[in-house]
């Protein structure tokens, strides 16, 4: 059989799939609307698929709310705007906190860890996750002071340049990294050290990828793409290593283990493990009843944990803190008035906590930064684990829900000016912090960010230090493009910067 029939097969069977699917879904007569698929594709060609919620938020001034879409053979509900996905997930939340399946990820996590679990092993990691984060800092002095030592270095770091021009920001991304790793490992990396120089790339680079049509593609297409080369091969490539590199260190931390001074998660982890190892003993010998949640504190879970926390620890921070120096140079007259601001308030002194209910615009300032950066546009879709009827519309177990958090921090209802970076959207009247309850970039619900705590503490504490002793300028000449760049998440183009000491 010849390439060409091949070909004309799978484009048969796939037509005929198409077709049986929409006769089997025709029987939801009262399911969301949205625009007409074409067989096979599905509404690909109409979507900008390296930024797909800017089709989305366009498509619901025509479509509503909520709307369905189709991605290849896969159709997803749409959800945008405050009050929709809020009511999808706190409001329903027992219904749309499951993960689906993805035929990437899948592959990837195997249902382990904390972002793509499901069920009873989630619940257990989640809890796990968030008493253990609490435990090593989380919101506490304690993390604080790490995180005002590791700017202290950064600070340092930066002067070395001498205020010129460097567009190379490890140093920022390692400074970040270095907190989560703190905790998960209870080791701090210089910035120059190849391990952990190596850890970021992988990161870094499967983040990007993760935004790549052809990946949009595999979920659609997963048999088909796995026969072919592509970004999906080197994600793969990536997760391996970068597993590897986690087992390899808790295998170490494992003969190390000291019931009574656990250091880390990862020691926290493993010593869990051995309460399940007792527990089994003891059901074996006494049969007292069903299996205690231990069983899920197994070496697949700690692996995915650990990948998930040091990325997402990773991530969205350090993102946040390159918006927040190509913004400063952007938007100058900001940056000078949230140093007045640190000056009469902090001076020379170091920055900590408490200041920030004396610095609500510099406060306003770092909200602004997360809400017009727009890092995380999408939540990672959800499914609905039962039959459920929501927004008059019914909607069937199993149908994935894909929430549009850019459509929320874009929406004239609740800022002002959402195409503009406005820290007054932040301030009220008197030039006081308010709150906005439409400012949500951790997301929402029970699938909501774990580490937001922390991530929130990191950004503020960062910038206006480095805000604190540095002017941040273009180099001469720069053209500065507040475009992000290409990727599942959004982070700044590369560009050049000067960081002119303050003193």
């Amino acid at each position: 059989m010849d390439l060409v029939t091949v070909l004309l097969s799978i484009v048969v069977i796939l037509f005929l799939a198409n077709v049986f699917r929409n006769q089997k879904q025709g029987k939801y007569k009262n399911f969301p609307s949205g625009p007409k698929p074409l067989p096979i594709f599905g509404n690909i060609l109409m979507l900008d698929m390296s930024k797909p919620h800017n089709t989305f938020f366009q498509l619901s001034k025509e479509y509503g709310s909520i709307f369905t879409i189709h991605i290849g053979m896969t159709k997803m509900l749409i959800l945008c705007g405050y009050d929709t996905i809020k009511d999808a997930l706190v409001n329903n939340a027992e219904v749309f906190s499951e993960r689906p399946h993805s035929p990437l990820f899948a592959k990837t996590s195997k249902g382990h860890g904390l972002v793509f679990a499901n069920g009873e092993n989630w619940k257990v990691m989640r809890r796990f996750t968030l008493s253990t984060l609490r435990d090593y800092g989380m919101g506490k002095k304690t993390i604080e002071n790490r995180i005002t030592e590791e700017a202290e270095c950064l600070v340092q770091k930066l002067r070395s340049y001498e205020g010129k021009p460097f567009g190379d920001f490890t140093s920022i991304n390692g400074a970040v990294t270095n907190i989560i790793v703190a905790i998960l490992l209870s080791k701090r990396y210089d910035y120059e050290d190849p391990t952990i120089l190596r850890l970021m790339h992988l990161v870094t680079e499967n983040v990007k990828l993760f935004g790549s049509p052809w990946i949009r593609l595999y979920h659609s297409f997963p048999g088909l793409m796995d026969r072919l080369p592509g970004p999906h091969k080197t994600i793969f490539k990536n997760t391996e290593e970068y597993q590897g590199f986690i087992r390899r260190t808790f295998t170490k931390y494992k003969t190390e283990l000291d019931v009574n001074d656990q250091r880390n998660l990862i020691d926290t982890f493993l010593f869990k493990q051995q309460e399940d190892t007792l527990t089994r003993k003891l059901n074996f010998y006494f049969s007292q009843g069903k299996q205690e949640s231990t069983q899920y504190y197994h070496n697949d879970n700690l692996t995915v944990l650990v990948g998930d926390l040091f990325g997402a620890g990773m991530e969205t921070t350090s993102t946040a803190l390159r918006w927040s120096i190509l913004l400063m140079m952007k938007y100058p007259k900001i940056q000078t008035k949230v140093q007045n601001e640190i000056d009469k308030v902090i001076g020379s002194a170091q920055v900590q906590m408490e200041h920030r209910k004396q610095l609500p615009y510099t406060d306003a300032v770092v909200h602004e930064i997360q809400r017009f950066g727009d890092i995380a546009p999408n939540t990672i879709p959800h499914v609905a684990s039962q039959d459920v009827t929501f927004k008059g519309y019914f909607i069937p177990k199993g149908t994935i829900i894909l929430p549009v958090l850019h459509s929320i921090h874009m929406d004239e209802e609740y800022f002002e000016k959402p195409k503009e970076f406005y820290p007054e959207h932040f301030l009220d009247s008197e030039g006081k912090f308010k709150k906005n309850e439409a400012f949500i970039p951790f997301s929402i619900g029970k699938r909501s960010c774990a580490g937001e705590t922390l991530a929130k503490m990191e950004i503020f504490l960062f910038f206006t230090t480095l805000v604190q002793h540095f002017t941040f300028k273009a180099p001469p000449g720069a053209i500065l493009d507040l475009n992000p760049a290409f990727g599942s998440t959004n982070s700044p183009k590369p560009y050049e910067v000067c960081a002119v000491p303050r003193s």
